[in-house]
This record gives C-alpha cells, structure tokens and sequence, in this order.
C-alpha cells in the first residue's frame, strides 16, 4: 500500500543542482580510469614486462572487485550513511590510484586495481543514492540524465587524456591523474553534500553479504575467463555451476531472513526487473561494440591509439546530449516508451555497423556510433529512474548498487560472448583463406588479428600482402558477425520493455502531484508503485 509523506524538502534540496556537480565528478574519475587503462595496456606490457595473461588481470581484478562489492557497499552506506561511503570510497580510490602510478612489477599493479575497486563499489552506488534522495520525483528524471552523461564523458575522454598523457609522461600518469579529482570531490563533498541513511536499518546480514560477493565474483570471473578456456568446457562449466548455486542460496537465504540484505522481492516488481534486464543488455551492446571498434580503428584503419580515442568519442558525445535529453523527455513520454525506442536504435546502430566492409573506412563508423550514443543515452536514463523509483528511499543505496551491478555483469557479457563470436569467426575465415600456407603459419595467424598482421608484414612480397588482405577481410566478416548478434540481443531488449516495463509509475489518488506539493512537501520513491 502506498505510503506518503508530507515533509519538508530533503537536506540539500537547495543546492541539489551542486551536490550533483559533486557527484558527478566524484562519477567521473571511475569512468575516466576504466578507459584511460586500455590506452596504456600497450606500455605497460613493454615498460613492465607483462604478459598478456598479466594485462588481461589489471583490468579484470578492478571489475571483479568492484562488481562482486558492489551490493555489499550499497547496503552498508544505507545502513551507515551515503556521504561516509563516498569519502571513504574517494580516499581509497586515491590512494590505489597512487599505488598503481608506483608499481614497479605486474603483480604490484593488480593487487592496487583490485584496492581501486573496492573505492569503486564504494563511490559509484553512492553517487546515485544520494542523487535519488535529494532530488524530488518529478526533478530525479534531469539529474539521472546528467548523471548518466557524466558517465559517457569519462568513456569519450578516458582514451584521449590517456593517449596524451602517455605521450608526455611516464605511464604512471594515467593513474595518478585520478588524484586530484578524488581531492577536489572529497573537499566539496564534505562541505556541500548532506549525508542520508535508512532512519530505521535493519540488523546486519553478514551471511547474504558473503554469499552475495562469493557468488557475483564466480560469475564475472566466468563469464572473463570463458572465451580463453572455451564456453562448454569443464572448467567454464564447473565455476558457472558454483556461481549459479552460490547466488541461489543467497536468493533462499534472503528470502527466509527477516533481516535480508537485499530483499528478493523486489524482482517481483516489473518497472524494477524489465529495468534491470534493459541495463544489462544496454552494456552488453556499448562494451562488445568497444571491443571491436578500438581493434578495428587500431588493425584495419591504421589509427594510433590516441587517433583512435577521439574517434571513438563521438558515442560518449552523443550520450551526454542524450541522457539530459532523455531525463526530461521521461516526463512526457513515460519509461515503456523511451527504453523501447532506444535499444531499437541500438540494434539499428549495431546492424549498420555490422555492414562495414574492407573499403568503408571511418565516415561509416561514425554514424553508426552517432546512432548508438542516442539510442543508448535514451534507454539508460528512463531504465535507471524506473530502479531507483521501484524503491523506497531508504534503500537508495540498495537500488543504485543493483543499477551498478547489471552494467558490470552486461558489460562483461558483451565483451565475452561478442568477443567469443568473433574469435571463433575470425580463426575460422582466416583458417580457409590462408589454406594453401604452412600449418604453423595459420596457427599463429588464426591467434589474433595482431597476429596475422604482423606475420604478413614479416613475410613481405606478394605473400605478405595476401596475408594482410587475408587478415582485413577476416576481422570484418567476425566483427559483423558478432556486431549482428549484438543487434538481436539489443532488440530482445526492446520487446522486454515494451511486454514488461510499466510505462510509468502510478500515483495513487491519495497523493498529491508534485505541482501541489509546491516547494514544501515531497513524494516518497516508496510511494510510486508500478502499474
């Protein structure tokens, strides 16, 4: 039953527009680190020694941490306060960040990309549950959408501050880049950001919070290591079952607790599940489609990795413009409406990217691009409000933590699935077209593109050429394909919002809309109800 306060304003309501620029730059360092990593990778294998195995685990161990903490970090800043969470998450960040920027071995570097995910789990959930508490209903949608395009401006920037800084730098600058963003967000955020919690928590749930972290870990770190040992083997096999029993015994545990960490039934709310699935597939489409843009502006365009940064920015640019947009056009339109339309576009912008060939060159890539940050930045927004609106406000920091944790485990699946499609596609095609070489030569062709290209360039003459041409053509033909599929799971995602999402929360009659409320009196998150 809907229940409705009438209270003053939340703390903060009057800068609630400059606790936001907190927030966002607060947002911004984590977005800003996940790219600026990818850029350096190549640096780091040769200045540190490391191995590919090494390189894939410096940003694994970052994504593994964060998203296995992330529910945990959620529930403890309910329960302990929103603000306190973010300080500390910023101070830990800070100072992985500088551990990071001195590593002097691989193994040194992991272990501080691991401490810079817990600072992670800790600053992104907070971020938005104190977004959610200090916006009212009707004003939450614009400041989400702001929220949402601060994210995308750390993607568009992360490869060009990096490209530019390794240019005039030592390595370590990537990372030490993030300090004084965490210094400047930490002396704002104690001066101008109001702390909130849960006015009545519940006791702790140290079991749902172990299980929870054990089984969100075995997941990701299946769903990373799969395409390297292969989706059906034993090995793949036996760590998805472990995960698959660990998060059901979590579900049971939470179900039969009268203190849950996260109460499971929540998921029997649609605006909240159908949003949740439409994140997921939403950063299923952007980080598989990163994947192969960065490779095929680097391999097959020729493009330095700072050259192909910019060009890759144009999506995140996009996305800034659209997410405020989309904010505001949720009022109007209603959640359904807007989440359909842009997985629509997302599955158009993936299908034409799909149709690249040899020839089309970057002018193609563009408008795909164009085409994906607006049908991203349009579903992201309506997807996020329909989370955070489902829940009551006290547990803001539940719901952002659940927002969170679908873009992690999307994001991972895109990479992993897209990137097994195109692997599998790529050593098959290339397997036929070099057929008439040595079977070494094949072998070591059908590895990667990098690969096959440099094999080519080392056999010179009319060999070499066909080699090249041979690995072109192969990457295009495995990157359609794999953008095709992206394409079809873009528009599942779209039938899931138009069969299940509610359009738009219910306002029970009894509660007055936010006009009547005048500058007085707020709506509770509680009390929307989905239809």
């Amino acid at each position: 039953m809907a229940q409705v306060l009438k209270a003053e304003h939340s703390e903060g309501y009057e800068r609630r527009w400059w606790i936001l620029g907190v927030l966002c730059l607060s947002l911004l360092v984590i977005g800003l680190d996940n790219t600026i990593l990818n850029v350096a990778l190549p640096t780091l294998s040769k200045d540190l020694g490391a191995t590919n195995s090494q390189l894939q685990w410096m940003v694994d161990a970052y994504v593994l941490v964060f998203a296995g903490l992330l529910l945990t970090t959620g529930s403890l800043s309910d329960r302990y306060g929103r603000r306190k969470a973010l300080a500390l998450g910023l101070v830990i960040f800070g100072v992985g960040s500088t551990l990071s920027a001195f590593s002097g071995t691989s193994s040194a570097l992991i272990a501080s990309r691991a401490l810079m995910g817990v600072g992670g789990a800790l600053i992104m959930p907070s971020t938005l549950s104190i977004l959610t508490n200090v916006f009212p209903a009707h004003e939450r949608g614009r400041a989400i959408g702001i929220w949402a395009g601060v994210s995308g401006l750390g993607i568009a920037i992360g490869p060009i501050v990096g490209g530019w800084l390794l240019a005039h730098f030592w390595w370590g600058s990537v990372f030490l880049v993030n300090v004084p963003v965490v210094i400047v967000a930490l002396i704002l955020g104690r001066l101008i950001v109001p702390d909130s919690k849960d006015p009545h928590p519940s006791a702790l749930d140290p079991v749902g919070a172990v299980l929870s972290i054990v089984g969100l870990v075995s997941l990701v770190y299946a769903i990373i290591e799969a395409p390297s040992h292969g989706w059906t083997s034993s090995r793949t096999i036996v760590t998805f079952a472990f995960a698959l029993i660990v998060l059901t015994a979590f579900s049971i545990w939470e179900l039969r607790s009268d203190h849950p960490m996260l109460d499971v039934t929540f998921f029997e709310n649609p605006r909240f599940t159908a949003a949740n699935i439409s994140i997921v597939l939403v950063f299923f489409a952007l980080f598989g489609s990163l994947f192969f843009l960065t490779q095929y502006l680097q391999f097959v365009l020729g493009y330095t990795p700072l050259q192909a940064g910019l060009r890759v920015a144009p999506i995140a640019l996009v996305l800034m413009v659209a997410a405020p947009l989309a904010g505001r056009l949720v009022e109007r339109f209603g959640n359904k409406a807007l989440v359909a339309t842009g997985m629509t576009f997302v599955a158009i912008g993936l299908a034409f990217l799909g149709t690249i060939t040899v020839s089309s060159g970057y002018p193609h890539v563009l408008i795909a691009l164009v085409i994906l940050g607006l049908g991203m930045g349009t579903a992201m927004v309506p997807a996020t409000e329909s989370i955070m609106g489902s829940l009551p406000l006290a547990k803001a920091g539940l719901g952002s933590a659940m927002n969170d944790t679908t873009r992690q485990i999307g994001g991972a699946l895109g990479v992993a699935i897209l990137g097994s499609v195109f692997a599998s596609s790529f050593a098959s095609h290339i397997t036929t077209a070099l057929s008439s070489l040595p079977p070494d030569q094949v072998a070591v062709a059908s590895e990667s593109v990098d690969k096959a290209l440099r094999l080519g360039v080392e056999t010179g003459g009319t060999t070499g050429a066909a080699i090249i041409a041979a690995a072109n053509q192969s990457f295009i033909s495995a990157m359609d394909r794999g953008l095709f599929v992206g394409a079809a799971t873009a528009l599942i995602g779209a039938l899931v919002a138009l069969v299940w999402l509610p359009n738009r929360a219910h306002t029970p009659p009894e509660e007055p809309l936010p006009e009547e409320l005048g500058q007085a009196e707020v709506r509770v998150g509680a009390a929307e109800v989905a239809e």
